[in-house]
């Protein structure tokens, strides 16, 4: 097992090897020195979709959404929220199924909100509709 991770910058998405232990404390990106442990959830396109899911070392979480959507929109403050639960541990991002239709087409999303879990590159799991706080954070739990 490797000392070093790889983490994706949330901000310019540079791969950043880091060491195992530094997720729980302070680590910048050597590109664009900014936090590798932002919080926010990072919007998805299909470039920056490849490198976070295909790279990171972290669980990510993509939210499935749309902007029409009334419970994806019901759902986003919670997401935020429980981002910041997992700083360095869990990447949350969303990604607009309007905007990026193949990426949508190609997981199979067919209601929204759909949140899927990634590692490795591969699809960990998935649940449709809406979360409340407790649900999405017990989900988190059971799979990353």
């Amino acid at each position: 097992m490797s000392d070093k991770h790889i983490v994706v910058c949330p901000h310019c998405h540079a791969a950043n090897r880091i060491p195992v232990g530094k997720t729980e404390g302070k680590a910048n990106c050597g590109k664009c020195k900014e936090s590798l442990l932002d919080t926010k959830p990072i919007n998805l396109n299909e470039k920056s979709f490849e490198m976070h899911v295909g790279t990171n070392d972290i669980a990510v979480v993509v939210d499935f959404w749309a902007q029409w959507c009334g419970p994806c929109k019901m759902m986003g403050p919670v997401f935020e929220k429980v981002a910041t639960k997992y700083a360095g541990r869990v990447r949350f991002s969303k990604l607009d199924t309007e905007a990026q239709q193949n990426i949508a087409a190609r997981y199979g999303i067919r209601s929204i909100p759909t949140t899927i879990m990634f590692k490795n590159g591969k699809e960990i799991d998935r649940v449709s509709g809406a979360l409340d706080e407790n649900s999405l954070t017990q989900w988190i739990e059971r799979n990353k």
